[in-house]
């Protein structure tokens, strides 16, 4: 059974009998099972709804309680029991119910314990829906009855693999096999860059191996546009020549900068993928439209991605520091929620933001940031 620090042991015994904790408001409450539900009377509406946030009023006095909600009341010792469940058997007997039951009262009470008001993301409770999430958490101040969502949260265990496309914007609540919680904000992240292409025309290169060379004329490819690097060093008689990444050759083939001879661009394509397979086409999409964008890509392979990248660009004497590390994935893809936060953990320690680049059958790309979030 998950625990949490401070789960308090002495309001029951391990078959849920209740050893009848203090009532905190007086008057004893208990809950009832209706309906995937617990059904509270008395004053209920006013003392966890009106107040705190707990539930959905059922008209009068009266609420209903999600599972979880009912399960941290029980726990904090604010209701008695739930048809004679005190915290333990409830909890017990939740977790058998509901898949990842435990995972979510985690969850759920961390973020009372941080000062939110928070319910079940269901069309049936107060507040707005959020889809593909677990939990609406309001801004703080207000509740489910003031209409606003400050985080969408989705909750995980370390080993539960998510698919690109239900890695929606939102926050995800990762809890590892101690419990901890790690919370990462996803966002569509504003990939927009100053930087603007006035390329030169057919300037002369040779594919060799996996990489171009171009001898003479690439100069402006580099100092302008920061293409490729150069060759030369503090003591070679080579002046201008330029080597070139295969995308990066072959984005310049394509848009006429780069001459590489009969069928160039299907020549230096063709290398790609006998080099990287499939995923060379992968990068060369996700290359060309971060290009397109205004910002200037570069390789991210010290950094553990695909590129790293530059929005403010105007030459290489300026280069400041890069903004984003960039992995392409592929499609089918699913999400370790470990490799993420390693991802997210690499990008934060060197002041980026990581991104994922997810390249569709249809052509386009979508695009997702990750970084971590304390709520």
């Amino acid at each position: 059974m998950p625990t949490t620090r401070g789960l308090r042991r002495d309001d029951a015994d391990t078959t849920g009998h209740k050893t009848t904790p203090p009532a905190r408001y007086g008057m004893s409450l208990e809950g009832h099972l209706v309906d995937g539900a617990v059904h509270v009377a008395g004053d209920a509406r006013q003392r966890f709804y009106d107040s705190r946030g707990y539930g959905r009023p059922t008209g009068g006095r009266e609420i209903d309680l999600s599972y979880v909600e009912a399960a941290h009341l029980l726990f904090r010792g604010d209701l008695d029991a739930v048809d004679g469940m005190a915290f333990r058997g409830f909890f017990a007997w939740a977790t058998e119910e509901r898949r990842r039951f435990g995972l979510r009262f985690l969850v759920y009470s961390d973020l009372r314990d941080r000062g939110f008001y928070l319910a079940p993301a269901r069309e049936d409770w107060p507040g707005p829906d959020a889809p593909d999430a677990d939990f609406a958490v309001f801004p703080r101040g207000k509740g489910p009855a003031d209409g606003a969502i400050e985080h969408r949260v989705r909750v995980l265990g370390e080993r539960e693999p998510v698919a690109p496309a239900d890695l929606s914007p939102g926050v995800l609540a990762v809890v590892d096999e101690e419990s901890e919680i790690t919370y990462l904000e996803v966002t569509e992240p504003a990939l927009e860059g100053s930087a603007t292409d006035d390329l030169p025309e057919e300037v002369p290169g040779v594919l060799l191996e996996d990489r171009v060379l171009c001898w003479e004329g690439a100069t402006a490819l580099y100092e302008q546009g920061f293409y490729g690097q150069p060759l030369a060093g503090r003591h070679s008689v080579v002046e201008d020549a330029v080597q070139l990444s295969l995308v990066e050759a072959a984005w310049l083939a394509s848009a006429g900068a780069l001459d590489l001879g009969d069928d160039g661009y299907g020549r230096v394509v063709a290398r790609g993928r006998a080099v990287e397979g499939e995923r060379f086409d992968r990068r060369l999409r996700t290359y060309g439209e971060l290009r397109e964008r205004g910002l200037v890509p570069k390789t991210g392979f010290k950094f553990g991605s695909d590129f790293r990248t530059y929005a403010d660009f105007d030459g290489v004497e300026s280069l400041g520091h890069s903004e984003h590390l960039v992995r392409v994935v592929p499609p089918g893809h699913e999400f370790a929620p470990r490799d993420v936060s390693l991802d997210v953990r690499l990008a934060g320690g060197v002041r980026k933001r990581m991104v994922f680049a997810l390249p569709g059958a249809n052509g386009g790309i979508d695009w997702l940031s990750v970084g971590r979030l304390t709520p």
